[in-house]
């Protein structure tokens, strides 16, 4: 992993170089190798639709170049933490209400890239 040696914003926290960025999404398209900062994360919720059934979370992320709306599924609502960078690639990018929104989807994968130790 490459790490900017400009964007130092604070101790020990630089930014990943990531191989997409946040002024790059456009909606209704993939996402690929998009890495954020996981800055909140809302209580989950449980759906029920006929192409999923179960909790569901949202939350917002951001990188050197803006802010993302999150959404979590499953499994990957205990996995992450506020603080931690995440990985999105073969997810999705939709338009909500105005604001840019990004998920795994149900083929994407979402992984931690470095983990907040507070």
């Amino acid at each position: 992993m490459a790490f900017t040696k400009d964007m130092n914003h604070g101790p020990g926290l630089q930014w990943p170089t990531p191989a997409n960025r946040i002024e790059n999404l456009r909606p209704n398209t993939p996402v690929k190798g998009l890495e954020v900062v996981v800055l909140r994360m809302y209580p989950q919720r449980m759906i029920v639709s006929p192409s999923y059934t179960g909790p569901v979370a949202a939350g917002c992320g951001r990188d050197e170049t803006g802010l993302v709306g999150l959404v979590f599924w499953a499994d990957q609502i205990n996995q992450v933490s506020v603080g931690d960078v995440v990985r999105i690639n073969a997810g999705w990018c939709r338009s909500r209400d105005g604001a840019l929104v990004v998920s795994t989807g149900k083929h994407g994968t979402l992984s931690i890239v470095q983990r907040f130790d507070a």
